[in-house]
């Protein structure tokens, strides 16, 4: 029996993965904003937590590891359509805020109480997002690409405590996200543009919830689990892509890079 302590858990990918966690016959502590969005099952603890408010955070971190987590799972967060310069100040430090920030800050809380307990899973939501960009989408695309790359020198840092850490980067997942996420009306320059598109269609929302919820288990429970996880075909040939392309980048500057050595 595994336990897991897992945030954002009232619906979509988090509510998935602790449904099927205590199916599992494990002990789940799920943090929320609405206890009332998660109805009392053997098990479960539910917390009330605002992600954002780093003080009740490690209190309530600190109070999960009064018994031992096994996994914690970095899981809440939200998006904003909308070009960057026509976002509202409030809604850039709020994505900031919850998808960036409040990630850190769970790692850093939870890192000295895994370490002390010998070893643990540290599972952070990312997103294909993280490896690709669309328009319109530039603050999550800044959240996520942050938080890799801060998960990248946390995996080097914790591993000879016996901490894994894993991203998780599905493509696009068929649940409330999108239909959650503001819309902001572009202003006259963008209109007609890049930025001026529907997002998704919800006929290419392929990667299905459970089954991201699934894997993530499989992943963390594994005895070497990875430290990027793709998930959906969407993720794989855009990412696949994307990296192809950057390759190509670095590839043709390699002359060019040289010539900012100094000279032996």
């Amino acid at each position: 029996m595994k336990t897991w302590f897992v945030t954002g858990a009232s619906r979509g990918i988090g509510r998935a993965l602790v449904e099927q966690a205590l199916e599992r016959g494990d002990r789940v502590v799920a943090t929320v904003r609405d206890p009332a969005s998660l109805g009392p099952r053997e098990g479960l603890v539910v917390r009330t937590l605002d992600v954002t408010d780093t003080a009740a955070l490690r209190t309530v971190v600190d109070e999960a590891f009064a018994e031992r987590i096994d996994v914690v799972v970095s899981n809440a967060g939200f998006g904003v359509f909308g070009a960057a310069e026509d976002l509202s100040d409030a809604q850039v430090s709020s994505m900031i805020d919850t998808n960036l920030l409040a990630s850190i800050q769970l790692a850093r809380a939870a890192v000295p109480h895994l370490r002390a307990q010998g070893g643990g899973a540290l599972v952070q939501l990312s997103s294909m997002g993280g490896q690709v960009t669309f328009p319109a989408f530039g603050l999550y695309h800044a959240a996520k690409w942050g938080i890799e790359g801060f998960y990248g020198s946390l995996a080097e840092e914790v591993a000879p405590f016996g901490i894994t850490t894993t991203l998780v980067e599905p493509g696009i997942v068929r649940t409330g996200f999108f239909d959650a996420a503001p819309r902001v009306a572009p202003s006259a320059p963008y209109r007609g543009g890049p930025a001026d598109q529907e997002p998704v269609a919800v006929e290419d929302m392929r990667v299905d919830e459970g089954l991201v919820a699934a894997e993530i288990i499989r992943a963390a429970v594994a005895d070497r689990p990875p430290r990027r996880l793709l998930l959906g075909s969407d993720a794989y040939d855009l990412v696949r892509e994307a990296l192809a392309d950057r390759l190509a980048e670095v590839e043709a500057q390699k002359e060019s890079a040289g010539r900012a050595d100094r000279a032996a």
